[in-house]
């Protein structure tokens, strides 16, 4: 626990030095070097206070509440413009000030009672919630899916606490130079009507993206910093299922081990909202339904193309072995949210050619009672509802099916077992040097190299990389980016990516077209209409590697790019 709060103070020191903080530094300088300083000198610390109280509620409550009362994801931002124009109004009149304390006097004392600074920091911390990297991103993620746990919170405070600290010293220099220089203490009132005007001001220019020409001209230089800790096997560990009695044994099994472990029975199968494949689309009861079978339990997401190369062995298997006693059970578990729809999934089902039952898991809650976090995730378990091993990603064919021919042979010693079926699938498989799956949204754009840092929700001006390192990907023209798709706000809005494969399909969904522009070689248009679909972009023999323009219409939806 205590490497995992330091895992969460070290990234929030990292958010708290990034480009995207710098437009708060001077409403930060301003408020805590505001006259009144003089007479309380906690003031600081009152404001950093509420900084940190706001952006750990907000980043593991906001966006729930949001989604339960309907709101758009821009509710939050425009609160926090509120409550610091009516903080800097209170500065121009006392008497709105002392009116705006008001509803703070029953807090706990702080120091001699004035909770203006702490009502200023809790709309700081509003506004500074969408200006952080990817862990909190995964911990806004994790409060919207319900997964709080004791280690969510305390990786979310610790975060909030170091991302803190670094305005905790601008706001205590701006206290020191109120005390220190004379002509603050001569003129308070008039330097108190000052900050007003300029923290109404800075609440316009946050509000409107007039800041953003900061952060475009500054590199992003603790991204890469970021990342590293955001990967940190710890910070994964916290932001997963949650353990509890019915799946604490699984970490007995060591994921793609050849040898068949005892991880404890099989948990069961929460908020399924949807079977197919079943006799009536009739809900099975996962383990108690499977008993007696060998039961593999395939976690995936129809537009992952890692799990689209996985299917043809998953088809395989189960007809080679379902009449010798293997079950298979699909859970489609939502990377997406266009992939929680019914009819979707049934579109899969049908492409992919899936005979065996799926589960329709929208809101993961069966993906967080397996403790799972990848896509794909294989779990096998034996006719006694126990679960014997675990595979994650396209890996280990033939050694999962020897797997469940051991099963099967330990189920029933006498069955007759054709064949292995493994080398004789015909599939797509990724080379050592393809690039990984690409995400095109803030939550999980790790491979992110552009200019300006990433605006989450907010129509921004991006410009594409000149020269765009391998495996990355820029974003050029006006772009809206959020938490699973982003956006073109205008047409001809590009993003430039560097990858190698021989296949690249691109993630897309809405009305329009992708022009497709690469060195040497004629512009292609390719028309999109409907659900996100997968659209190839490049369609080669063998992989090479391709820098490649693509030129998106205004409202299209783009959120992944996969390769072959």
């Amino acid at each position: 626990m205590l490497t995992l709060a330091f895992i969460g103070l070290v990234g929030g020191l990292i958010t708290g030095v990034s480009p995207c903080v710098l437009p708060m530094l001077p409403i930060i300088f301003i408020a805590g070097g505001d006259a009144s300083a003089q007479k309380d000198r906690f003031r600081p610390l009152k404001i950093i206070l509420g900084v940190i109280v706001a952006f750990s509620i907000i980043a593991l409550l906001g966006s729930a509440i949001l989604s339960a009362l309907g709101l758009p994801d821009d509710t939050l931002r425009y609160i926090g413009f509120v409550v610091l124009t009516v903080v800097g109004l209170g500065m121009l009149f006392p008497a709105l000030g002392h009116l705006i304390e008001k509803p703070f006097y029953r807090l706990p004392k702080l120091s001699n009672g004035n909770k203006g600074p702490f009502v200023l920091g809790l709309g700081l911390g509003t506004l500074y919630v969408p200006c952080a990297g990817p862990i909190l991103a995964a911990i806004i993620v994790a409060g919207a899916t319900g997964q709080i746990g004791f280690k969510t919170v305390v990786l979310t405070v610790a975060f909030a606490i170091g991302a803190a600290i670094p305005l905790l010293f601008f706001a205590a220099a701006g206290a020191r130079i109120s005390e220190r220089v004379k002509a603050y203490r001569s003129r308070d009132r008039a330097f108190r009507v000052g900050s007003g005007i300029v923290l109404i001001a800075l609440s316009f220019a946050l509000l409107f993206n007039i800041t953003d020409v900061i952060q475009r001209n500054v590199p992003s230089y603790t991204s890469g910093l970021e990342t590293k800790v955001a990967s940190s096997k710890a910070v994964q560990g916290a932001l997963t299922g949650l353990q509890n009695n019915a799946n604490k044994e699984l970490a007995k099994c060591t994921p793609g081990a050849a040898e068949l472990t005892s991880c404890g029975q099989a948990p069961p199968f929460v908020d399924i909202s949807r079977w197919y494949n079943t006799p009536g689309d009739k809900a099975i009861d996962v383990p108690a339904d499977t008993r007696g079978k060998v039961l593999l339990v395939d976690f995936w997401a129809y537009s992952c193309i890692n799990c689209q190369r996985d299917q043809p062995y998953l088809n395989a298997w189960y007809k080679a072995y379902h009449h010798a006693g293997l079950e298979v059970i699909g859970t489609q578990s939502a990377e997406f949210s266009f992939e929680k729809s019914e009819k979707n999934v049934q579109g899969a089902i049908n492409r992919e050619h899936i005979a065996y039952p799926v589960a329709l898991d929208p809101n993961d809650g069966t993906f967080t009672q397996y403790r799972n976090q990848y896509w794909p995730a294989k779990y096998l378990v034996d006719q006694n509802g126990t679960v014997r091993a675990i595979n994650f990603g396209e890996s280990n064919y033939a050694q999962i099916e020897t797997q469940i021919r051991q099963l099967l042979q330990d189920a029933n010693p006498g069955v007759q077992l054709p064949a292995p079926v493994t080398k004789g699938v015909k599939t797509i498989k990724a080379g050592k040097d393809i690039t990984p799956e690409t995400y095109l949204a803030y939550s999980r754009a790790t491979n992110y190299s552009g200019a300006p840092s990433m605006d989450l929700n907010s129509a921004t001006r991006y410009a594409v990389n000149v020269n765009q390192p391998a495996d990355t990907f820029s974003f050029g023209g006006e772009w809206k980016v959020g938490t699973q798709s982003s956006v073109p706000t205008v047409d001809g809005s590009q993003i430039r990516i560097n990858a190698n494969g021989s296949k690249v399909y691109n993630v897309v969904a809405g009305e329009g077209t992708i022009t497709v522009s690469e060195e040497g070689q004629p512009d292609r248009t390719i028309p999109v209409s409907g659900d996100p679909t997968n659209y190839p972009i490049i369609d080669s023999s063998s992989p090479s590697r391709h820098t490649l323009t693509l030129t998106y219409s205004k409202g299209l939806q783009a959120f992944t790019f996969s390769f072959g």
